[in-house]
């Protein structure tokens, strides 16, 4: 197996565990109408769509630009856990 599959498998993987993740949150909102669980919702959305958008991105330009790919991640990583962290301090 290439290395680029097990990247896609696990990615694949991730973005489906956020996603789960991030319906809950979302379910969870709807039933106590706590604002934190949107936050949560949203951090978790932005580090799915951190690890999507790497992910796409490296297979469309063939693996290149590693550095570019690696900052869009790590930002976008980085801003959905502060909400996540946002979410865990505001929660009453």
């Amino acid at each position: 197996m290439t290395v680029e599959i097990l990247y896609a498998a696990s990615t694949l993987v991730f973005v489906v565990a956020g996603l789960t993740m991030v319906g809950m949150a979302i379910r969870a909102y709807v039933q106590t109408s706590r604002q934190a669980m949107l936050h949560l919702s949203l951090g978790f959305s932005l580090a799915v769509a951190g690890a999507a958008a790497t992910m796409i991105s490296a297979f469309i330009n063939d693996f290149s630009g590693t550095r570019w790919l690696l900052l869009v991640n790590s930002g976008l990583t980085t801003f959905g856990y502060l909400f996540v962290m946002y979410s865990l301090v505001t929660y009453e």
